[in-house]
């Protein structure tokens, strides 16, 4: 060795590497080699200050808040059975909903389609005055 002052070892007890680009925890404070800087691989006590993670709702996607210590599946299943704003009626809401005013015709559309001359919604197909037997004004649609 001819530096041995350069580097240091992993603080992992079974590793003890020497490392010339070593890792600071940034919970615990401790050196560690590239393979053992991650919480799990060095069993970091001081993991839970840093490694915090918020549950979210699984119906509603709102984040649970959780305190330290608790398990967040109790939290999630304590808001779902209290606060839960999820709506299953809202999954089945009819998408359309807009019916034509053309007398005879029972189709519906997503989006209104609304006649600029006499101001009636209507399907695809009735959409242009002289497919609905428009009563709106006589002027002519464009100025050309």
């Amino acid at each position: 060795m001819e530096l041995p002052w350069l580097g240091e070892h992993c603080s992992e007890r079974s590793c003890k590497q020497l490392d010339f680009l070593p890792l600071k925890c940034d919970a615990c404070g401790e050196v560690f080699c590239k393979d053992h800087i991650r919480y799990d691989d060095h069993k970091c006590s001081s993991a839970y200050k840093k490694n915090v993670q918020v549950p979210v709702c699984p119906l509603c996607n709102t984040p649970i808040p959780v305190q330290r210590g608790e398990i967040p599946d109790i939290a999630v299943g304590a808001h779902i059975d209290k606060d839960c704003k999820y709506n299953p009626a809202q999954q089945r809401q009819k998408i359309f909903t807009n019916k034509c005013f053309k007398p005879g015709c029972k189709r519906k559309e997503m989006m209104k389609v609304v006649c600029e001359q006499c101001g009636g919604n209507f399907c695809i197909k009735h959409r242009h005055p002289l497919d609905h037997d428009c009563k709106g004004s006589s002027r002519p649609i464009s100025k050309a």
